[in-house]
């Protein structure tokens, strides 16, 4: 997926996502496996006390990156 597919595809979300919609967004993760994401940095993310809030350009960058492309391989769920 490119940026402007991901962009045109969650015009919808919020430009900062909570980690239940950064969940949904890639296709209905766990929430030990989006916890796992944030807690290895592999998505830039900021907390405030004890919620985890990840921006949306972010999370594209994730989608679009190396990692992803071969961890979703791994996951039951993914983004079409």
């Amino acid at each position: 997926m490119t940026r402007e597919n991901l962009t045109a595809k969650f015009a919808s979300y919020p430009d900062v996502l909570t980690l239940v919609q950064f969940r949904e967004l890639l296709g209905g993760i766990a929430d030990s496996t989006a916890r796992k994401l944030v807690n290895q940095n592999l998505v830039k993310h900021y907390m405030v006390r004890t919620t985890i809030f990840i921006p949306k350009q972010c999370a594209f960058d994730y989608i679009v990156s190396e990692h992803y492309r071969k961890y979703k391989n791994k996951l039951k769920h993914t983004i079409d």
